[in-house]
């Protein structure tokens, strides 16, 4: 009898143990956000099944399509996920849309950005003849915050604050910084310097930067376009800028330093005197702005999230004076559906002319354009240090959503 009992509970834990597994499964293959094109359904295993309030939504056991007009629906519902119908899996948010063109880039433009507030990008010791000290720290200052204003004086350019610096009768000064867009308020004492018995607060300062990207697709409709996949961020302190305004302009590329393992390499480019347009926008997942004119070139679907698969690809890039490319990559690795990262997948470039013209992914092809199966599925973003073959790219659905918020954006200012 003991002996049946041994089997029974090892026959149990056995069970338990394949349950608990595959709830696992389910919580790390199911997304939190699903987002549904058209009349596309939702396929999530036999074993996996739904439920939503509305049972009239529900087509099949496994399978999740919007009702009503394709090309007029637009909604969100929740889905409940169940092992067997017993057991609760999670539940996940879908969003059921049409589907969304554009035309994809793979220009090379260049970025003029200018901060909103200025940028601390390093530090210094200031000696007034009888010691040295560093105001910045003792005012709690760190590299990559923003000022934004000195005492209550609001602040955008270096030679503003530069020059309240220098005729201030007073050696305390009020400053109202962000960091990480946390607002606060410092007091930071000025030192008056031996060197040139001028003011100095020991502060490396910023107001803008520049260089070039690539743009990743075009929206006909609106005029807006998307571009690098990954922010503008400040070269010293890798902090994302914050921009209070920005200009796009025409760039040439002349050249490129070829990438090896431990060292990226670079596109050799130069401006041209030709606006593009505007900018508007440098988020986590790109850069956004509106062109002056508008542009030609046929219209791609924008993929899901969901309908971005492992295998070959193509990404379109500008790596010389001859334009855009298309070049042959792979998808390797989906690596999650989080859209506040820039590092959905991973790619690697297969295409022996690439390669052998710039060593794969080099900076200044961020936000070239991944086409996956006619549809433009992400832009690149990043290149492996120590491979630079390979790197990380975005999903183009996350870019698309900064782009269409843009757009809204700026047709209220419009209206207003």
């Amino acid at each position: 009898m003991k002996y049946v009992f041994k089997i029974i509970s090892l026959i149990g834990l056995l069970l338990t143990s394949v349950i608990f597994g595959i709830v696992f499964m389910g919580t790390k293959s199911i997304p939190d956000e699903i987002h549904l094109v058209g009349s596309d359904t939702l396929n999530v295993g036999s074993i996996f099944e739904f439920h939503v309030n509305d049972e009239n939504l529900v087509s099949a056991k496994t399978a999740f399509s919007p009702v009503g007009p394709q090309n007029d629906i637009s909604s969100q519902y929740t889905l409940n996920f169940t092992l067997l119908n017993a057991i609760p899996i999670k539940s996940s948010s879908v969003t059921v849309s049409k589907r969304q063109y554009v035309v994809a880039g793979g220009e090379v433009f260049g970025i003029k950005l200018y901060t909103d507030g200025i940028m601390i990008v390093g530090m210094d010791d200031v000696t007034d003849g009888q010691s040295s000290v560093n105001p910045g720290k003792l005012a709690g200052l760190e590299c990559g915050d923003v000022i934004t204003a000195v005492d209550g004086v609001r602040v955008n350019k270096v030679s503003e604050i530069t020059d309240y610096f220098q005729n201030s009768t007073k050696s305390n000064i009020r400053l109202s910084v962000s960091r990480d867009g946390r607002p606060f308020e410092t007091d930071i004492n000025l030192i008056r310097s031996e060197s040139d018995n001028s003011n100095k607060a020991g502060l490396w300062v910023r107001d803008s930067t520049a260089g070039v990207g690539t743009v990743t697709y075009y929206d006909k409709s609106s005029g807006v376009f998307a571009g690098l996949g990954h922010a503008v961020c400040d070269v010293d302190t890798c902090k994302l800028m914050p921009m209070l305004y920005g200009d796009a302009v025409g760039a040439v590329i002349n050249g490129c330093y070829k990438g090896s393992d431990a060292a990226p390499g670079e596109l050799c480019g130069v401006f041209t005197t030709r606006s593009l347009g505007s900018l508007y926008k440098n988020r986590e997942n790109g850069i956004y702005g509106r062109l002056k004119s508008s542009v030609t070139g046929d219209e791609i679907p924008v993929a899901t999230r969901q309908e971005v698969k492992t295998g070959p690809a193509q990404i379109i890039s500008t790596v010389d004076s001859e334009g855009p490319k298309y070049y042959d990559v792979k998808i390797t690795r989906l690596t999650g559906f989080d859209t506040r990262t820039d590092k959905n997948m991973i790619i690697e470039v297969t295409d022996t002319d690439l390669i052998a013209k710039t060593g794969g992914i080099v900076q200044g092809m961020s936000g070239s354009p991944i086409i996956q199966n006619g549809m433009l599925v992400g832009a690149v973003t990043h290149v492996f240090v120590n491979n630079p073959k390979q790197g990380y790219a975005i999903f183009a659905e996350s870019m698309l959503e900064t782009s269409q918020a843009l757009e809204k954006e700026l047709e209220a200012d419009k209206a207003s």
